[in-house]
Protein backbone atom coordinates (compact mmCIF):
# COMPACT_ATOMS: atom_id res chain seq x y z
CA UNK A 1 0.00 0.00 0.00
CA UNK A 2 2.86 2.47 0.99
CA UNK A 3 4.56 1.52 -2.29
CA UNK A 4 1.45 2.42 -4.31
CA UNK A 5 1.17 6.19 -2.48
CA UNK A 6 4.59 6.75 -3.32
CA UNK A 7 4.29 5.74 -7.00
CA UNK A 8 1.42 8.01 -7.26
CA UNK A 9 2.80 10.93 -5.49
CA UNK A 10 6.48 10.33 -7.85
CA UNK A 11 3.65 10.11 -11.19
CA UNK A 12 1.87 13.78 -9.65
CA UNK A 13 5.17 15.42 -9.17
CA UNK A 14 6.31 13.94 -12.47
CA UNK A 15 3.25 15.43 -14.45
CA UNK A 16 3.29 19.07 -12.78
CA UNK A 17 6.80 19.78 -13.23
CA UNK A 18 6.75 18.29 -16.99
CA UNK A 19 3.89 20.78 -17.86
CA UNK A 20 5.58 23.68 -16.32
CA UNK A 21 9.09 22.28 -18.56
CA UNK A 22 6.16 22.66 -21.68
CA UNK A 23 4.52 25.81 -20.60
CA UNK A 24 8.19 27.39 -19.54
CA UNK A 25 9.02 26.48 -23.59
CA UNK A 26 6.22 27.24 -25.15
CA UNK A 27 6.90 31.25 -23.81
CA UNK A 28 10.20 33.14 -22.94
CA UNK A 29 10.34 35.74 -21.06
CA UNK A 30 12.13 39.29 -23.36
CA UNK A 31 14.64 41.64 -22.06
CA UNK A 32 12.87 45.36 -23.27
CA UNK A 33 14.99 48.41 -23.40
CA UNK A 34 13.21 51.47 -24.03
CA UNK A 35 15.62 54.90 -23.95
CA UNK A 36 18.60 52.06 -22.80
CA UNK A 37 16.89 51.70 -19.50
CA UNK A 38 15.23 48.23 -19.14
CA UNK A 39 11.38 48.02 -18.65
CA UNK A 40 10.74 46.30 -15.30
CA UNK A 41 7.83 43.66 -16.53
CA UNK A 42 9.55 43.32 -19.98
CA UNK A 43 7.70 40.72 -21.82
CA UNK A 44 7.08 37.57 -22.94
CA UNK A 45 7.18 35.95 -26.40
CA UNK A 46 4.55 33.16 -27.19
CA UNK A 47 4.96 31.56 -30.80
CA UNK A 48 7.39 33.73 -32.08
CA UNK A 49 5.08 36.78 -30.97
CA UNK A 50 6.30 38.91 -28.63
CA UNK A 51 3.57 40.73 -26.09
CA UNK A 52 5.21 43.66 -24.13
CA UNK A 53 3.04 45.72 -21.06
CA UNK A 54 1.10 47.80 -22.51
CA UNK A 55 0.76 50.49 -19.02
CA UNK A 56 4.42 50.12 -18.70
CA UNK A 57 5.43 50.83 -22.28
CA UNK A 58 3.14 53.50 -22.71
CA UNK A 59 4.01 55.38 -19.39
CA UNK A 60 7.41 55.42 -21.26
CA UNK A 61 6.27 56.57 -24.41
CA UNK A 62 3.53 59.12 -22.91
CA UNK A 63 0.91 58.08 -23.84
CA UNK A 64 -2.51 57.93 -22.41
CA UNK A 65 -4.06 54.12 -22.01
CA UNK A 66 -7.89 53.51 -21.84
CA UNK A 67 -9.03 49.88 -21.23
CA UNK A 68 -12.49 49.19 -22.12
CA UNK A 69 -12.74 45.56 -20.40
CA UNK A 70 -16.07 44.86 -21.95
CA UNK A 71 -15.20 44.94 -25.50
CA UNK A 72 -11.28 43.49 -24.61
CA UNK A 73 -9.77 46.48 -26.23
CA UNK A 74 -6.74 48.87 -25.67
CA UNK A 75 -6.78 52.50 -27.11
CA UNK A 76 -3.90 54.51 -26.55
CA UNK A 77 -3.31 58.24 -27.70
CA UNK A 78 -0.23 60.47 -27.57
CA UNK A 79 -1.11 64.35 -27.53
CA UNK A 80 1.32 66.75 -28.35
CA UNK A 81 2.49 68.89 -25.67
CA UNK A 82 4.58 71.19 -25.83
CA UNK A 83 5.92 72.90 -22.72
CA UNK A 84 7.64 76.13 -22.72
CA UNK A 85 9.13 77.76 -19.36
CA UNK A 86 8.55 82.04 -18.77
CA UNK A 87 9.73 83.98 -16.50
CA UNK A 88 7.38 87.55 -17.24
CA UNK A 89 7.30 87.48 -20.86
CA UNK A 90 11.05 86.44 -21.02
CA UNK A 91 11.81 82.42 -22.29
CA UNK A 92 13.28 80.92 -18.77
CA UNK A 93 15.47 77.77 -18.71
CA UNK A 94 19.30 77.47 -17.28
CA UNK A 95 19.42 78.42 -13.71
CA UNK A 96 21.84 79.01 -10.74
CA UNK A 97 22.17 76.39 -8.19
CA UNK A 98 20.90 77.95 -4.70
CA UNK A 99 18.84 80.45 -6.26
CA UNK A 100 15.16 81.14 -5.56
CA UNK A 101 13.32 81.96 -9.34
CA UNK A 102 9.85 82.63 -10.27
CA UNK A 103 7.97 81.49 -13.64
CA UNK A 104 5.12 80.38 -14.81
CA UNK A 105 4.51 77.57 -17.24
CA UNK A 106 2.69 77.46 -20.40
CA UNK A 107 1.99 74.08 -22.23
CA UNK A 108 0.13 73.74 -25.56
CA UNK A 109 -1.83 70.68 -26.30
CA UNK A 110 -3.41 69.15 -29.50
CA UNK A 111 -3.83 66.29 -31.08
CA UNK A 112 -5.82 65.05 -28.28
CA UNK A 113 -8.49 62.33 -29.31
CA UNK A 114 -9.44 61.43 -25.87
CA UNK A 115 -11.47 63.73 -23.25
CA UNK A 116 -9.64 64.63 -20.37
CA UNK A 117 -10.85 64.72 -16.48
CA UNK A 118 -7.97 66.96 -15.02
CA UNK A 119 -4.28 68.52 -15.98
CA UNK A 120 -1.35 68.88 -13.36
CA UNK A 121 1.89 70.17 -13.62
CA UNK A 122 4.59 69.71 -11.23
CA UNK A 123 8.43 69.84 -10.83
CA UNK A 124 10.86 67.15 -10.04
CA UNK A 125 14.36 68.13 -8.54
CA UNK A 126 17.73 65.77 -9.17
CA UNK A 127 16.27 63.41 -6.47
CA UNK A 128 12.98 62.79 -7.48
CA UNK A 129 11.05 64.93 -5.03
CA UNK A 130 7.78 65.99 -6.62
CA UNK A 131 6.24 69.75 -6.20
CA UNK A 132 3.08 70.36 -7.71
CA UNK A 133 2.88 73.60 -9.35
CA UNK A 134 -0.82 73.24 -10.75
CA UNK A 135 -3.30 70.95 -10.96
CA UNK A 136 -7.07 71.78 -12.76
CA UNK A 137 -10.10 69.45 -12.53
CA UNK A 138 -12.27 70.93 -15.45
CA UNK A 139 -13.69 68.35 -17.84
CA UNK A 140 -11.86 69.15 -21.04
CA UNK A 141 -13.23 67.92 -24.47
CA UNK A 142 -11.69 69.91 -26.75
CA UNK A 143 -8.69 68.44 -29.32
CA UNK A 144 -6.63 71.08 -28.25
CA UNK A 145 -5.89 73.97 -25.68
CA UNK A 146 -3.72 75.99 -24.05
CA UNK A 147 -2.48 75.37 -20.01
CA UNK A 148 -0.67 78.52 -18.03
CA UNK A 149 -0.25 78.17 -14.41
CA UNK A 150 -0.45 81.17 -12.14
CA UNK A 151 4.06 82.10 -11.16
CA UNK A 152 5.80 79.93 -8.84
CA UNK A 153 8.44 80.92 -6.90
CA UNK A 154 11.07 77.53 -6.68
CA UNK A 155 14.23 77.67 -5.09
CA UNK A 156 16.82 75.33 -7.40
CA UNK A 157 18.53 74.29 -4.15
CA UNK A 158 20.78 71.43 -5.83
CA UNK A 159 22.96 70.99 -9.10
CA UNK A 160 21.71 68.55 -11.44
CA UNK A 161 18.14 68.07 -13.70
CA UNK A 162 14.70 69.42 -12.72
CA UNK A 163 11.83 68.18 -14.37
CA UNK A 164 8.85 70.15 -15.55
CA UNK A 165 6.12 67.04 -16.37
CA UNK A 166 2.91 67.95 -17.57
CA UNK A 167 0.18 64.97 -16.67
CA UNK A 168 -3.49 64.34 -17.52
CA UNK A 169 -6.01 62.06 -16.33
CA UNK A 170 -8.76 60.46 -18.14
CA UNK A 171 -11.17 59.68 -15.30
CA UNK A 172 -11.31 61.02 -12.12
CA UNK A 173 -10.41 57.25 -10.75
CA UNK A 174 -7.78 57.18 -12.79
CA UNK A 175 -3.65 57.12 -12.15
CA UNK A 176 -2.06 60.26 -13.83
CA UNK A 177 -0.14 59.97 -17.53
CA UNK A 178 2.54 61.52 -17.92
CA UNK A 179 2.16 63.52 -21.50
CA UNK A 180 5.18 65.46 -21.68
CA UNK A 181 8.88 66.93 -19.98
CA UNK A 182 10.85 69.63 -19.59
CA UNK A 183 14.06 69.52 -17.92
CA UNK A 184 15.63 72.79 -16.68
CA UNK A 185 19.60 72.63 -15.64
CA UNK A 186 20.88 74.08 -12.61
CA UNK A 187 25.04 74.39 -12.44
Amino acid sequence: MKFRKVAVLLLALFLCSSTLMIANAASQTVKVLLNGSELEDGGIMVDGKTYLPIREIANSLQTIVNWDGQNKKATLTRPNVHIVLMQDSKLFGNVTKGNSYTFSVLSQVDNLKTDIAAVKVSIFDPYGSEKVIQTQTDKITKDNFWYRTEDMKYNFEYSGKYAVRFFLKTSSSDDWTLVSEKLISSQ
